[in-house]
């Protein structure tokens, strides 16, 4: 296991709650095996300690290690005439413990739920003054979504927004070799021996697994980075440079989700903060005459709020000169933009925003990110 830690440790804070993410490349690596590992540390320490949730998936390792540890029940839901377990917020607030463990943190809750994602259990609790100690797979993060789709061949469909990962006070890698973890695999370890094949060849395949786990030691060294400089700032041990700051400029055409992905990655990367820009027409009706596009909108923009953005509508009968205006009002370093579908000979006729723009702003680092193409309508 590969550990990244920023001090002070986990029980040394009292004036606030702490948030502890334990971090992995996939299933198996260890992650719930390692938190339960520390729990029990904690507890030797006099550190009043229970389980929230735990999910061992059946691994019998992992099961044992709970041991003596307290666990909270579960709350049953009723939902479409089954009974479903979901973790219960309410007692544990009761309860109030010094720490609790809150496995699977990119779950989504049964409808019914106070909340509907676990990371907003988890918010919660912390605001209650409750440390937490958690688990996530590299995938689940919102920004990497695209990336880890593309190389797995897969559909992620739960994440947690990547501003959730800069609220930790501490990040910790579960990190296994390739070989080992699939080692693991075969072993049945980690799914059961009918599905072993299919994810040999599938996500547990070799190119995979060393992507995912580059993502996960990059993200957790970015993450410490960028604590160990905001530390070091605000003790006068260096002097703070310039920030950077990043724009990605919305539309309402599909795909924009992946511009505001890769926007958070850069700022994550700058350890700065972001704009997510969209310049509205004087005569938009708001949805009106296109709802779809408007949903869309909406959609993107709320993405972009839940991963640390500063969300901007500008109103002008020129986007270009929006874009342009506020890019140098605000001392914009790096842009975002997506690529025009538009033919050469549409873009020579009416313009680009795009071209405008990198004509008359200096200084700064534009990425073009390839977008969905429109279907045709029959």
């Amino acid at each position: 296991m590969a550990e990244l830690k920023l001090e002070p440790p986990l029980d040394a804070a009292p004036e606030s709650a702490r948030l502890r993410i334990y971090i992995g490349a996939a299933p198996g690596v260890g992650k719930t095996f390692h938190m339960l590992n520390d729990a029990h540390l904690l507890r030797a320490q006099g550190v009043d300690i229970v389980i929230g949730l735990v999910e061992t998936h059946g691994r019998a390792e992992t099961a044992a290690q709970i041991r003596d540890l307290e666990i909270i029940p579960q709350r049953v839901i009723p939902y479409r005439s089954v009974q479903l377990a979901e973790m219960d917020v309410e007692a544990i607030l009761a309860r109030k413990p010094k720490t609790v463990i809150v496995d699977e943190l990119a779950h989504t809750n049964v409808p019914g739920s106070k909340n509907k994602k676990r990371y907003e259990d988890v918010l919660e609790l912390l605001d209650a003054g409750i440390n937490v100690m958690t688990a996530v797979n590299i995938q689940h993060l919102e920004t990497l979504n695209d990336a880890v789709a593309r190389s797995a061949n897969t559909t992620i469909r739960e994440t947690v927004p990547d501003s959730f990962l800069k609220r930790a006070d501490e990040v910790v890698n579960v990190d296994v070799t390739v070989d080992e973890l699939r080692g693991r695999l075969r072993q049945g370890k980690i799914y059961a021996a009918e599905k072993v094949e299919q994810s040999l060849a599938n996500f547990f395949r070799k190119g995979n697994l060393n992507m995912l786990r580059e993502l996960a030691l990059r993200t957790t060294a970015e993450q410490v980075g960028s604590r160990a400089a905001e530390y070091r700032r605000n003790q006068g041990l260096e002097q703070a440079p310039m920030p950077e700051k990043v724009m990605v400029c919305l539309s309402t055409r599909p795909g924009t989700e992946r511009l505001v992905r890769v926007g958070s990655r850069v700022a994550g990367r700058l350890a700065t903060n972001w704009y997510a820009v969209y310049v509205a027409r004087p005569e938009e009706d708001k949805g009106h005459g296109d709802p779809e596009a408007f949903q869309r909108l909406q959609e993107v923009q709320r993405m972009a709020r839940d991963l640390g953005a500063q969300v901007i509508t500008l109103t002008d009968k020129n986007v270009s000169d929006a874009l342009i205006r506020f890019a140098q009002q605000e001392s914009i370093s790096h842009v975002v933009f997506g690529q025009s579908v538009r033919s050469r000979w549409d873009i020579l006729l009416r313009g680009s925003v795009l071209n405008r723009f990198l004509a008359e702003v200096r200084d700064v680092t534009v990425q073009v990110v390839p977008m969905q193409k429109p279907m045709k309508r029959p």
